[in-house]
């Protein structure tokens, strides 16, 4: 059965807010069908994407600015300097600050960091940060919390969050960002659900999370979003992408 996703364009309000979309994307460094990313990226038409295992070495700015500029977009911050987790965005974001995480290192264990930013659409000012936490369930719950205060220590009054948890939603980690974050597909489920493994997709591990004040107007894998191809979604990544659109309230 297709799932049909819409959701609304992205455009500023008469009183300042905003309606963004947000794409939260595992790209497995690139090393898949690079040209049906684009694609995917373009044909969701996101302000923001939250990039997890973007390329981090030979050459990996370069291959990084060439999806960005494939899919109209360009590099806001993150890469290599924030051990995978990147940010791009689109030419409607204003941009306040940027600033890449590296988290404590774990021996044995993979690197981990956060990309995060404060932009602006509008009237609108939003703290963005996006993360790839841990595969090893006590230290993705350290990593949560580090997210949260990360979100906290940000000082604006709106926040998302977002990108590959590694824990479905039942999980301790997964579900101590959802007692204080709105999760987009619990709060307005749209399109489809699991983004695991993009050829048989059967958990969702992969999340768009956004604060309180913040009106989710619907988030879940694109499929059925127009000029989004399922051919190109399986042959992308080993992920599913979410897609979220929110309202984000004018900022004082």
């Amino acid at each position: 059965m297709l799932i049909v996703m819409l959701l609304p364009n992205s455009r500023t309000e008469s009183d300042g807010s905003a309606v963004i979309r947000v794409l939260s994307y595992n790209i497995r460094s690139m090393r898949d069908d690079t040209a049906a990313l684009a694609r995917v990226f373009g044909a969701c038409a996101p302000d923001l994407v939250l990039v997890q295992e973007a390329p981090r070495f030979f050459r990996w700015r370069k291959k990084l600015a060439r999806l960005a500029a494939a899919s109209g977009l360009v590099i806001l911050t993150g890469g290599a300097t924030a051990a995978g987790p990147a940010l791009l965005c689109s030419l409607r974001a204003t941009v306040e600050r940027t600033q890449d995480v590296l988290l404590p290192l774990t021996p044995g264990l993979h690197r981990r960091g956060f990309a995060t930013a404060v932009v602006r659409f509008g009237g609108a000012r939003l703290g963005v940060v996006g993360c790839h936490l841990s595969l090893d369930r006590e230290e993705r719950y350290e990593q949560g919390g580090m997210l949260l205060d990360r979100l906290a220590g940000m000082g604006v009054e709106h926040a998302i969050a977002g990108g590959d948890l590694n824990e479905r939603p039942d999980g301790p980690t997964f579900e101590r960002l959802a007692a204080v974050l709105q999760d987009g597909w619990a709060t307005a489920p749209r399109g489809g659900e699991y983004t695991f493994a993009s050829g048989r997709p059967y958990q969702r591990i992969d999340a768009v999370f956004a604060t309180r004040g913040i009106e989710v107007l619907g988030a879940g894998v694109p499929l059925g979003h127009p000029g989004v191809a399922e051919t190109d979604l399986r042959a992308a990544t080993d992920h599913l992408p979410v897609l979220a659109a929110l309202r984000v309230p004018a900022t004082p």
